[in-house]
């Protein structure tokens, strides 16, 4: 199935889920579509014309203020305008039955998230321009500094920032804990504890992940998880995310993410040191911060470009993660059952129009991992776990 006419004859989902996912999708599309549009006009109309220069102007002469003052108004502005477009996101969320949290928890999650945002995109500035500054290899620094920080980050976001936005508590021993550690054993993924977080105060979507490297590796499961879908069908959502640490999906892809920065930032470099780009933006040169918003609207667009061929290679891995759990547990029926539960508890489209899916789906539609657990071999033995 690849249109929305096909997914009404999906047999494993009602007609009124298939309606309410649809419903949903449709309902959620013009404010998603509406902020990304946003902020890119935002970016390109104070990147490619004197505008953004005049703003970083306003805050002084010397480098550093100039870059203080241009950071701030950058992510405050973008923060600005998206944030009626995400506030409408959540009144159709809410209306739908997903949201728990009430506005003042939502308005302390926006905040927190600017505490974070502002002190990581100040610091990148301030190396970005003070290299700029001092030579003229500071494109080959910047690149280094951009993948050390993308490793630098990767390894420290399940312990510094998973914490800020939610509360984690060991699960329980028993019956669960032990068929989860199991599968990583059997996978041969040491896996230091089981959390539960405590999602429920926020949404009622289904939800499982492992983070973490080595020492701090963790399997993580929604409460809202534990509470709605039976406890096989628990594990068959963690086995899916230990095949990405099976397959090092989570090493390659920050590898890659390390490697995609420095070449994102010679590519930009090459870019915003162009002087007709940098007479639109109204700046002499690029080390003067002025070239801010066209730094910032040059990367945004190269973003969006490139944004169809990231979700691809995602569906791709997500269909890897797919197989190995079906391959660990030997348990197709289940997995549809799991993928059903996860369907309809998200109000998701189980078969969205092909065109969506290829521009922003990062998963393989529900119907697709269906139809690929109905084809996969049931001759294998079973995994050890639970059964019910």
């Amino acid at each position: 199935m690849t249109s929305e006419e096909g997914a009404s004859d999906n047999a494993d989902f009602t007609p009124e889920e298939i309606a309410r996912g649809r419903a949903l999708r449709r309902a959620q599309l013009p404010w998603s579509l509406g902020s990304r549009a946003t902020g890119l006009a935002l970016l390109l109309v104070l990147g490619l014309t004197p505008a953004g220069a005049g703003l970083v102007g306003v805050f002084g002469h010397t480098w550093a203020l100039r870059v203080l003052g241009g950071g701030l108004g950058l992510v405050v502005l973008q923060q600005a305008v998206s944030l009626p477009f995400a506030a409408r996101l959540r009144v159709v969320r809410v209306r739908f039955g997903l949201v728990t949290q009430g506005w003042g928890g939502w308005a302390v999650d926006v905040l927190r998230g600017l505490l974070i945002s502002v002190p990581l995109a100040l610091g990148a500035l301030y190396a970005v321009y003070g290299l700029a500054g001092a030579t003229r290899w500071w494109w080959a620094w910047a690149a280094l500094g951009a993948a050390c920080a993308a490793l630098v980050l990767s390894w420290l976001a399940p312990v510094l920032l998973e914490p800020i936005f939610n509360r984690f508590t060991p699960m329980s021993p028993g019956p669960l804990r032990d068929a989860l550690l199991a599968l990583a054993d059997r996978d041969r993924i040491p896996v230091r504890e089981v959390l539960v977080a405590d999602a429920s105060r926020r949404t009622t979507a289904l939800n499982a992940y492992v983070s973490g490297f080595g020492r701090t590796r963790r399997i993580v499961a929604y409460d809202t998880l534990l509470t709605t879908a039976t406890p096989r069908e628990v594990e068959l959502v963690v086995a899916h995310e230990l095949g990405h640490v099976k397959h090092r999906d989570v090493a390659r892809g920050t590898l890659l993410g390390a490697a995609g920065a420095a070449v994102g930032v010679c590519v930009l470099a090459a870019l915003v040191s162009r002087q007709p780009l940098l007479d639109l933006a109204g700046a002499d040169r690029f080390a003067d911060p002025r070239s801010l918003w066209l730094l910032a609207a040059v990367a945004a667009l190269g973003s969006a470009l490139t944004g169809p061929l990231a979700c691809a290679v995602s569906r791709r891995v997500e269909r890897r993660a797919d197989h190995h759990a079906l391959e660990l547990t030997a348990d197709p029926a289940q997995f549809i059952a799991m993928q059903r539960r996860l369907t309809v508890a998200n109000i998701a489209d189980p078969d969205p129009p092909r065109a969506l899916h290829l521009l922003f789906g990062t998963h393989p539609t529900a119907a697709q991992r269906i139809a690929a657990a109905r084809s996969f071999p049931t001759g294998s033995p079973a995994s050890p776990g639970l059964r019910t």
